[in-house]
């Protein structure tokens, strides 16, 4: 049953038994524990559509999108659009539901090539969601740059299947941005939990390969962050996040706005070819730097009211 819903081929359409709507399949897009998800159509319109064999599973990820298409009036992840059944061929009926399509870029693949500055700036973004999916009582659990795009130099979420409720147990988790894996905590659904897969994510843009925990996972993870290609600020924010400094998003998110007030600022002098190769990355910047600082001016605001 497993196979068939993971080699749905171009053109294959999937027709809703309850609901009538017809999809068309136009390639995968990646799979996850409880099922696969593809781009396909409908009247000339994309969509991402997830289907699986677990239909609680994905009932719960369906109450998710709803729960979560805003959250304190911030859109996180993409919005829901259907559920429904789909009896294939053979007979066997697979749950699926159909949510919106972000046309963006992987993270790691927009991060090449880039300053080191737009690190901060990510996760300065990555922090300010987080603060808000926090405060709604959730965590996102299985954070990771696979379930992250950059679009319109925005990062987005697109896959809410790890978001469990703060107090219990992790669902869901990859091992490289697992604290419990590194020995640096526990794998209960607390806001911290997800700040350290954000200073993984950081890390990651240094070490797209990833790394082994190898015999002692803390000394691992010591070692190539002395030895990572990093502003020293960036790691002393998450070595600190590390050893328990942070409790919150806002807190982090506060100690990280303040590094990047420092360094998102006007390119220092240079050669007049240099300010031109740089000139179009550094107005991107800027825009991401604004909504950077302005997340930074909203923290701020919090911590002193």
């Amino acid at each position: 049953m497993k196979k068939q819903v993971t080699n749905l081929r171009a053109g294959t359409a999937i027709r809703g038994k309850w609901n009538h709507h017809v999809y068309q399949i136009i390639k995968p897009l990646g799979d996850g524990a409880c099922g696969v998800v593809y781009l396909c159509q409908k009247n000339g319109v994309k969509y991402a559509l997830k289907v699986g064999t677990d239909s609680s599973r994905l009932m719960l990820e369906v109450n998710m999108l709803k729960k979560f298409s805003k959250v304190q009036g911030v859109k996180l992840g993409p919005s829901f659009v259907d559920v429904d059944d789909w009896v294939a061929p053979s007979q066997q009926t697979y749950p699926f539901y159909v949510m919106e399509f972000i046309d963006g870029v992987p993270l790691n693949d927009y991060l090449v090539g880039k300053k080191k500055e737009w690190v901060g700036l990510i996760a300065m973004q990555l922090l300010s969601d987080l603060e808000h999916l926090h405060d709604a009582g959730y965590v996102f659990g299985d954070l990771k740059t696979d379930n992250l795009l950059v679009s319109s130099s925005r990062v987005q979420w697109i896959d809410v299947g790890g978001v469990t409720a703060v107090g219990r147990a992790i669902k869901e988790y990859t091992e490289f941005y697992d604290r419990g894996h590194w020995g640096y905590g526990s794998r209960r659904a607390e806001p911290s939990y997800d700040l350290f897969a954000v200073t993984m994510i950081m890390l990651e843009t240094v070490y797209p390969k990833r790394f082994d925990a190898q015999k002692d996972p803390r000394k691992t993870l010591n070692d190539r962050l002395n030895q990572a290609p990093l502003p020293s600020a960036y790691k002393q924010l998450m070595l600190d996040c590390w050893q328990g400094k942070y409790h919150s998003a806002a807190e982090m998110k506060k100690a990280l706005g303040e590094i990047l007030m420092k360094r998102v600022q006007t390119p220092k002098r240079t050669t007049k070819k240099r300010v031109q190769n740089d000139a179009s990355e550094w107005g991107e910047m800027l825009g991401v730097g604004f909504i950077a600082v302005i997340c930074y001016g909203i923290s701020m605001w919090s911590f002193w009211f």
